[in-house]
């Protein structure tokens, strides 16, 4: 299965888990921002342990129908991580399809406490470097290349160089793809998909943060999917804010109603967007992951989606809490 056709498989598969994929952000390095790692994770996070954890989540996600999986240079050893398990995995799972990024640099040297865990860089010469490593790793499976977290300044918008380099892999058969943070996602798409190359747009693909507390995206990302991009929305749990529910609140009730735990609803209500191609479990165990993967089953109406709505709060007030999420 190639990227190009991720969609379109997914939407025609006897198995809707197929509109699910798996991001690697949770189980590449030892530390992340998502609330509750500490019950999450191995109490001991080496690198075999969470080799070891992140195999395991890639088995029961693999074998649940997930085909699409996602890791970045900056997801600490999440790239290697995956590979060894493609080499592992009996037949090399021919039909996974695998994307990637780069433009950040993972730099906490596998510590949860590091001051520093990623410096940003869009330039080309990271590009450049980035690129050889991730293929390095992967080499011909990979699917998708994004550039990470593009926001309305970043040079990867105007640098008319690194669009030529990027065209240059397109046209080897990488599809080219961006991911989009912060209250500006939906100025950052808009920019993005307006760029060409030789008359032809250059992206294919856009991953954004979506979900009931930041929906902000959303009208952008429906251009987007009508554009002809396929679009993947990340952090659809709110690194962890959504993955449960207090006791009468709307997400409990709403819950409860469709007999489902918070973080499938939370899920559920992503994949009613004929936009949405793929959306994202960021799962830290296999016990996470087929809690996500019951949100393919859930149904939610028009009367409870609309009641969802309520949990939207201001983008600015959004990404402000996550900026204050603490690394563990």
């Amino acid at each position: 299965m190639s990227f190009a056709r991720i969609a379109a498989e997914a939407a025609l598969s006897a198995a809707p888990v197929r509109r699910l994929g798996l991001g690697l952000a949770a189980v590449g390095r030892p530390g992340y921002i998502n609330l509750g790692r500490a019950a999450d994770l191995p109490a001991e996070r080496t690198v075999a342990a969470m080799r070891e954890r992140a195999h395991e989540v890639l088995d029961a996600a693999y074998d649940s129908g997930v085909r699409y999986f996602d890791a970045a240079r900056s997801y600490g050893r999440s790239e290697e991580f995956l590979a060894d398990w493609l080499q592992a995995r009996p037949g090399g799972a021919p039909d996974a399809v695998i994307g990637s990024k780069w433009g950040y640099t993972y730099t906490a040297g596998w510590r949860p406490d590091a001051e520093v865990h990623e410096v940003k860089d869009h330039s080309v010469a990271t590009y450049d470097r980035q690129l050889a490593e991730t293929r390095a790793l992967l080499g011909k499976r990979l699917d998708l290349y994004q550039i990470h977290s593009v926001t309305p300044d970043s040079p990867a918008l105007t640098d008319r160089a690194l669009h030529d380099r990027l065209a240059d892999l397109a046209a080897e058969g990488v599809k080219i793809g961006f991911s989009t943070s912060g209250p500006a996602q939906a100025d950052a798409i808009r920019t993005a998909l307006a760029i060409t190359v030789d008359g032809l747009p250059l992206f294919s693909g856009v991953q954004s943060t979506c979900n009931l507390l930041e929906p902000s995206a959303a009208p952008a990302l429906a251009e987007a999917h009508d554009a002809g991009c396929t679009v993947i929305i990340k952090e659809g749990m709110a690194n962890g804010r959504l993955a449960h529910a207090a006791p009468g609140s709307v997400l409990a009730q709403v819950a409860a109603e469709a007999g489902a735990t918070p973080d499938a609803i939370a899920l559920a209500a992503l994949l009613r967007h004929p936009w949405a191609d793929l959306v994202l479990s960021g799962a830290a165990s296999a016990a996470q992951l087929a809690a996500n993967a019951q949100a393919a089953a859930v149904r939610l109406d028009d009367e409870q989606s609309a009641r969802l709505t309520a949990l939207a709060e201001p983008a600015g007030a959004y990404w402000s809490h996550r900026a204050e999420l603490p690394w563990n």
